[in-house]
């Protein structure tokens, strides 16, 4: 259940970090450098939440082996 939680806040952080990157590309229209444009994301909440979501997907998807011991191998049966 937890996992599932953590994979649709991190959806949801995604989904609006990359909708405002996507908005603030039109600051580069205006005049602005990459360089510019690059500093100024940099310091934006938003383009956090997107990093943040992109790290809560991978967490969330992330498998743990319970039993290290256990092998996992394709044996014919004969």
């Amino acid at each position: 259940m937890f996992k599932a939680l953590l994979y649709i806040f991190g959806l949801i952080f995604t989904s609006i970090g990359l909708f405002f990157i996507i908005i603030y590309l039109n600051l580069l229209t205006v005049g602005y450098s990459f360089w510019d444009f690059v500093k100024f994301i940099s310091r934006r909440i938003e383009t956090w939440l997107f990093i943040i979501g992109i790290a809560c997907i991978i967490l969330s998807l992330e498998r743990r082996i319970k039993n290290e011991l256990l092998l996992r191998h394709n044996f014919k049966l004969e």
